[in-house]
């Protein structure tokens, strides 16, 4: 006997129940995306490794340990399955010229890969919704991003997710602050991590993301990037703090949230809860103006944001929102071969007119059809046997209404039937 095989570690099925959740979440997020005028865009999963280390920096962890790269063995083209999905949406966008034609404002669904260590929240393959802004140079658009975000935690019905900001400012800035933190490094080598002392020279900033225990009050007590920012840069750092404000939006400056891709400029923001453990990161992102031009582009702004479908789905499971599986309004029941055709013909009849079947197939007795008719969690079984498909009826039996009574009705009016009831159930609620 063969061995069974299994889906590839930290890479998940995910089965029917929990499936038609994913749908409804993903249908909430298409409406509020809607509704602040973002339009949905779909780039390869595939994409030029050269790609994401021109993007996302080669010295950070993404690039050189958790990328899933190969080389196309018909010609020889190096390949990654996409780690995040900023960097083929502005290839994307450059190589369509959308930019020519107005600022975008777009956003994805899907996939991404990245090889870590399989646990809770975080998986090898991945779900992202990803949103981007581009052409749009000012606070505005940070701010209105992040009451986004908030928008969403209300539509989803979640709380207890906190709001971390920080500005990277301009890569001048950034330049100075890097000599000091390097200096600052130096002069406490000892006390370095071996990840700290590898980056030290080629991104010294990462080295402020560190999750070592034994580095965090060192690292508290470094020179702070918001302190050699700029007058512009400060100014656009209170722009989008202002609009925060007015909205009523409470945030937490955290001047060491540095993200972990190279591109981002100025504005950085998370979203974080401490429900799910150590993975606390819900939705993170920030502003990216070099990358349109670092890609091939003409420079232009840009901002964006990306969530963790796996994190929300799980943070709305443990917030008890996880929704009951979906029912369908009729099951069919029928036995005998007219019964059959005619229940096909009153099955596809009834979709026509926008109602939800389950059509019984495989036999069995009324009996045992009628278990999984009162299963299904169907609202009404329609129920034919010979008798009734000679005459050309049907018998309509409601399987949820207290003291509601079966009748017989002529196969092309069971429809109105249903819809009536179905109406006169909904005023009622």
């Amino acid at each position: 006997m063969s061995e069974t095989l299994q889906a590839v570690r930290g890479m998940n099925d995910i089965l029917p129940a929990e499936a038609e959740f994913w749908e409804l979440f993903e249908e909430t997020v298409r409406s509020w995306l809607k509704s602040y005028g973002y339009r949905p865009i779909r780039m390869p999963i595939v994409e030029p490794t050269p790609l994401f280390k021109r993007a996302i920096g080669e010295v950070t962890d993404i690039v050189e340990k958790e990328m899933y790269s190969f080389v196309d063995s018909l010609n020889g083209e190096p390949l990654t399955l996409r780690p995040e999905g900023t960097a083929g949406c502005v290839r994307a966008v450059i190589q369509h010229n959308l930019l020519a034609q107005a600022p975008q404002r777009l956003y994805y669904m899907g996939q991404m890969f990245r090889h870590e260590r399989p646990q809770k929240g975080r998986y090898r393959q991945f779900h992202q919704v990803g949103v981007e802004a581009l052409g749009f140079s000012g606070p505005d658009v940070d701010a209105e991003m992040i009451l986004m975000g908030a928008r969403l935690w209300a539509d989803l019905g979640l709380e207890g997710i906190e709001l971390q900001l920080n500005s990277l400012g301009q890569p001048e800035e950034r330049a100075k602050h890097r000599a000091e933190l390097i200096a600052y490094f130096e002069k406490n080598a000892e006390l370095l991590d071996e990840d700290a002392r590898r980056r030290l020279h080629t991104n010294p900033l990462r080295i402020l993301d560190t999750k070592n225990p034994a580095m965090q009050e060192l690292c508290a007590a470094a020179p702070r990037l918001i302190d050699f920012l700029g007058e512009e840069s400060l100014a656009h750092f209170e722009g989008v703090q202002r609009i925060l404000k007015d909205a009523g939006i409470p945030y937490t400056i955290n001047p060491r949230l540095v993200r972990g891709l190279d591109y981002y400029n100025l504005t950085v923001f998370e979203w974080v809860t401490t429900r799910l453990g150590a993975q606390g990161t819900v939705c993170a992102g920030g502003r990216f103006d070099g990358l349109v031009a670092q890609l091939g582009g003409k420079p232009a702004p840009a901002c964006g944001f990306a969530m963790g479908v796996e994190r929300l789905i799980a943070l709305i499971k443990e917030s008890g929102g996880e929704p009951a599986a979906p029912a369908p309004d009729v099951y069919v029941v029928h036995q005998g071969e007219a019964a059959s055709r005619l229940a096909f013909r009153v099955a596809e009849g009834l979709r026509d007119n926008g109602i939800d079947v389950v059509l019984h197939c495989g036999g069995g007795s009324f009996k045992s059809q009628m278990k999984k008719a009162d299963g299904s969690g169907a609202a009404f079984a329609v129920v034919i046997g010979d008798d009734e498909a000679a005459a050309g009826e049907v018998q309509l039996k409601p399987l949820r209404a207290e003291g509601a009574q079966q009748q017989r009705l002529k196969a092309e009016n069971v429809a109105e039937a249903i819809i009536d009831q179905l109406i006169g159930s909904d005023e009622e609620e």
